[in-house]
């Protein structure tokens, strides 16, 4: 598990190699990822956008951007934690993941970014 703090927000983020899912023969490699995030700060905040940047270990990048996280814009108050998972495909064993999420303090309406991670997605077997 990797984690950052930014702003008050901790980011947390968990991942799974889905094996039942993947392909190996067609290059086929899916990885779920659980996500935490927890406001530290004093104010409610609100997650608007994320913006992530997807590479696999044969030059492969993608940017993937839009609106909230699996489609919610969860308000989070002080102290509170909201988790979710996703997933991402590549085309390699090996591959990672990093982003920023756009907030905004629902006290006085200011726009900040919080960073997520970099974190490493990778086929058990690789690790051998």
């Amino acid at each position: 598990m990797v984690s950052q703090i930014t702003e008050g927000i901790k980011i947390m983020v968990e991942t799974f190699y889905q094996a039942e899912e993947s392909n190996a023969i067609y290059s086929d490699f899916l990885f779920a990822y659980r996500i935490s995030i927890e406001n530290l700060s004093e104010h409610p905040v609100k997650l608007l956008n994320r913006r992530w940047e997807i590479f696999d270990s044969v030059g492969f990048k993608k940017e993937v951007a839009g609106p909230g996280v699996v489609g919610e814009q969860p308000v989070l108050e002080p102290r509170e934690i909201y988790r979710y998972v996703s997933a991402c495909q590549l085309k390699s064993e090996i591959g990672k993941m990093n982003g920023r999420y756009q907030f905004q303090d629902k006290y006085n309406n200011r726009l900040f970014d919080v960073i997520i991670p970099t974190f490493e997605l990778i086929v058990p077997a690789k690790l051998n």
